[in-house]
């Protein structure tokens, strides 16, 4: 399984990316179980959003609700994370995961730090 984050990059306050994951060797529809995570410098790895592969259910962290939406554009076999309404509190590596597992409508997040495939990460900064 490889998966290949992309889209990174500088973004000014307030200000909008959307990050990609593109996957081989593994399907990422719905019975897949997807997400993004990210890291800070000198910071543990930490959630941001995954969907769950039995109900199909996005999850957020409250930092990000109502800013980021992940998506899935099954053609294509990539996720996605669109993120708006930037700010510095968003610098971090973001990588996504991903496992090919019913969930049973338990913690996405769970799942994939447990059992996930790892990107490499593609670098966010947000500053003015």
């Amino acid at each position: 399984v490889q998966l290949v984050e992309s889209g990174g990059g500088l973004a000014q306050p307030g200000g909008s990316l959307r990050l990609s994951c593109a996957a081989s060797e593994l399907t990422l529809d719905g019975d897949t179980i997807v997400g993004w995570f990210k890291q800070a410098p000198g910071k543990e790895r930490e959630r941001v959003s995954c969907i769950g592969s039995t109900e199909g259910t996005a999850y957020y962290v409250e930092s990000v609700k109502g800013r980021f939406t992940i998506s899935r554009d099954n053609a294509k076999n990539t996720l996605y994370l669109q993120m708006n309404s930037l700010k510095a509190e968003d610098t971090a590596v973001y990588y996504c995961a991903a496992i090919r597992i019913p969930d049973y409508g338990l913690d996405c997040f769970e799942f994939l730090e447990e059992y996930g495939s790892w990107g490499q990460g593609t670098q966010v900064t947000v500053s003015s």
